[in-house]
C-alpha cells in the first residue's frame, strides 16, 4: 500500500466546483437579476441580486438548505464565479427570501423563458413535427414536518404536490409552481396550462402538442387549451394540438367487453399468448359554458387470459381512453402519449439532483419562490449538458439525446481547478489530465461572449 503524506497549502487556492463559472455566465448574460435591485431596493445590506445568485449557485451544486451557504462565505471562487459582491449568511439568505417571496415569484417565473430565448436553446420536436408540452403534478415527500401547506398527497405521504410544465424532448422547464399536497391536479390548472402554452409559444414557432394525464381530464382545461390554439392561429402561429389520457369514470368495462365480443366488426389483435386487444374511436364534443370543441376519443380494450404464466378462470380486462385533436393514425397517437412518461425523469432530477424534495423553509411562499429558482437552475444545468456534453469532444459517455442533471454536475460543475491571478486577470488552471477541458473552454468562451 502506498502511503500519502497529507498537507494543506496556504499559498494555493483550489476549487472543486469550477463549473460554477457557467452558472455565473448564464445569470450575467441570459438572466437580468441586477434589474431586480431596482424593483426591491435596499439602503444597506446585501443586494437582492447577490442573494439570488448565491442561492442559484448553491442549488447548482446539489444543495438546497440555507445552512449550506455558510461554507461558501469565505470561498473566494464561489463569489467571483457567480459575480457576487457579498455572499449572504444562512440567516440573511432565509430572511431576504422570506421578505420578497410573494412579489418576487412572478418575476422569477419568467426567468427560465428569458434564459432559453437569449441562449438560443435548441428545442427538439417529436417525429410528428410537434414540440411536446408535457404538464403533470408530482409529489414531494415532506413528512414529519410542520411546514405551511404540507398535507396528504395522492402518493400516500405528507408533502407538497407541485405542478410542472416541460417543453421539447430536452425537457426544458417553463413552469414549476408549488401546491399543497392535498390539492387536486385539475384545481387552478386552466390558468397554469395557459401560462405554459404562452411561454412555449415564445420559444418555438413549431406546432405544439399538449400532453396531460387523466388528472387533467376536465372540460374547462381542454377548452382553455383549445382557446389558446385559436388565439395562436389568429395571430399567424401554428396549431396547438391536445392529447390527454381520459378518465373512464363510470365506464362499464364488462358490458363494453361483452359488446365487443359479439360485434363482428371488432378487430382483435394478439400481442402475445394470453393477451389480445381491440381499438376503436368516435368523436365527442366537450363543452364548458358557451364554448365547445370536438375531439377524437380513442379506446383500447385489453383482455388477458394468462398472467405470469398462470391461466385465469375469468379474463382480466383493462380499458385505456385518450382524447385528442390530432388527425394521425390511432397507433401513432397512442405511441405519442406513451412518450409522455419521459417527464417522470425530469421530476426526479428536480427532486433528487437539485435536492429539492424536502424544501428548506417553513413558509409556503418562500418554498414556492425556491422552487421557481430551482426551475431556473435546472434549465441552466440542462443547457450546459446540451451544449457541452453531447459533442464528439465531450468526456466519453454513452450516446444520448440529453444528459441528466446529475451527469452535468459530475462532468462540469465538480471539475477541480486551481485559481490564480495573472496580469490582473483571474485564471482557472485545470492541470494536465482533464477530459472535459476542451468542451469546458469552448462553451464558456461562447457563453461569456454572449
Amino acid at each position: 500500500m502506498v502511503k500519502f503524506k497529507l498537507k494543506q497549502s496556504q499559498a494555493i487556492f483550489l476549487s472543486g466546483q469550477s463549473g460554477l463559472v457557467f452558472v455565473g455566465a448564464a445569470l450575467s448574460h441570459f438572466v437580468d437579476f441586477n434589474a431586480l435591485d431596482t424593483h426591491f431596493p435596499k439602503s444597506n445590506g446585501i443586494k437582492l441580486s447577490d442573494v439570488l445568485r448565491s442561492y442559484v449557485g448553491l442549488l447548482a451544486t446539489g444543495k438546497s438548505d440555507f445552512d449550506a451557504i455558510e461554507s461558501r462565505r469565505e470561498d473566494e471562487f464561489f463569489a467571483r464565479a457567480l459575480d457576487v459582491s457579498q455572499v449572504p449568511s444562512s440567516a440573511s439568505l432565509r430572511q431576504r427570501l422570506d421578505e420578497v417571496a410573494e412579489p418576487l415569484k412572478a418575476l422569477v417565473d419568467e426567468a427560465p423563458v428569458a434564459l432559453l430565448r437569449r441562449a438560443k436553446a435548441a428545442i427538439s420536436p417529436l417525429a410528428s413535427g410537434h414540440v411536446p408540452v408535457d404538464i403533470d403534478v408530482f409529489p414531494m415527500d415532506n413528512s414529519a414536518s410542520c411546514k405551511e401547506g404540507v398535507s396528504r398527497t395522492y402518493a400516500g405521504f405528507d408533502g407538497y404536490a407541485p405542478i410542472a410544465g416541460y417543453v421539447g424532448e430536452e425537457g426544458w422547464c417553463v413552469g414549476l409552481e408549488l401546491r399543497p399536497g392535498s390539492q387536486h391536479s385539475a384545481k387552478d390548472a386552466p390558468a397554469f396550462v395557459g401560462r405554459v402554452l404562452s411561454r412555449a409559444a415564445q420559444l418555438t414557432a413549431a406546432p405544439l402538442l399538449l400532453r396531460m394525464d387523466s388528472g387533467f381530464d376536465g372540460a374547462e382545461i381542454i377548452l382553455s387549451a383549445a382557446q389558446q390554439a385559436i388565439e395562436r392561429l389568429k395571430h399567424g402561429g401554428r396549431d396547438i394540438d391536445i392529447l390527454i389520457k381520459a378518465n373512464p369514470r363510470s365506464l362499464d368495462v364488462v358490458s363494453l367487453y361483452a359488446a365487443k365480443c359479439t360485434d363482428a366488426g371488432s378487430a382483435w389483435l394478439t400481442a402475445h399468448e394470453g393477451k389480445r386487444f381491440t381499438i376503436w374511436e368516435h368523436v365527442v364534443v366537450r363543452r364548458f359554458g358557451a364554448k365547445e370543441t370536438s375531439l377524437r376519443r380513442i379506446y383500447r380494450l385489453t383482455e388477458r387470459t394468462i398472467v405470469k404464466g398462470q391461466a385465469l378462470l375469468v379474463p382480466e380486462l383493462e380499458v385505456d381512453v385518450w382524447e385528442t385533436s390530432l388527425q394521425a393514425p390511432v397507433e401513432e397517437v397512442i405511441a405519442l402519449y406513451c412518450q409522455h412518461g419521459t417527464h417522470e425523469q425530469f421530476h426526479s432530477e428536480i427532486k433528487s439532483d437539485l435536492d429539492l424534495e424536502r424544501l428548506p423553509s417553513g413558509k409556503f411562499a418562500t418554498n414556492a419562490l425556491i422552487l421557481s429558482l430551482g426551475a431556473l437552475t435546472y434549465n441552466i444545468l440542462r443547457l450546459m449538458g446540451q451544449q457541452a456534453l453531447l459533442g464528439p469532444d465531450a468526456p466519453i459517455r454513452h450516446r444520448a439525446k440529453r444528459r441528466r442533471i446529475k451527469t452535468v454536475m459530475q462532468e462540469l460543475i465538480y471539475l477541480a481547478a486551481k485559481l490564480t491571478r495573472q496580469a490582473g486577470r483571474w485564471v482557472l488552471d485545470f492541470g494536465r489530465h482533464c477530459p472535459a477541458f476542451a468542451v469546458f473552454e469552448r462553451t464558456y468562451r461562447c457563453w461569456s461572449a454572449s
